[in-house]
Formats: C-alpha cells, structure tokens, sequence
C-alpha cells in the first residue's frame, strides 16, 4: 500500500497523535491515504472514534510490535 502522507507520533500520547493526523489530513486532498505510526496503546480506540465523529475511513489498524499504526483514507 503506497500512503500520500506519514506522520511519526511515537511517543506522544493522547490527544496528540490525533491532533497531528487531524492537522496533516487537512492539508491532503480528498481520497489520499495518510500512515499514522503510534506507541500509544489508546491509539486504537482513539483513530476508531476519530474516524467515525470526521468521516475520514479509517482503511487499516494494526499493531506491530510495540507500535500501532493507522491508515487514513481523507474525505
């Protein structure tokens, strides 16, 4: 899967790693995909609800060692 945008939040925790991906699809154009790569464990649930209050589809989660990452489709 080829992604238009990454964004790196390991480390960062809640809200942050939703404020950033909030921020970066804002400069995306509709249908873009945007990687989230994450270290927070709430980050799950987190991109879940983001997904659903914004309308961006969340294409993909899952958890790769002690990383999660998010794949965003923009609306």
């Amino acid at each position: 899967m080829e992604f238009d945008k990454e964004i790196d939040t390991r480390g960062l925790n809640c809200p942050l790693p939703i404020l950033k991906a909030k921020k970066a699809l804002t400069d995306m154009q509709t249908g873009q995909l945007l990687k989230v790569i994450s270290t927070d464990g709430g980050s799950l649930r987190d991109f879940q609800a983001f997904s659903k209050q914004t309308g961006n589809e969340l294409v993909e989660q899952q958890t790769v060692g002690e990383e999660f990452i998010h794949v965003l489709r923009r609306r």
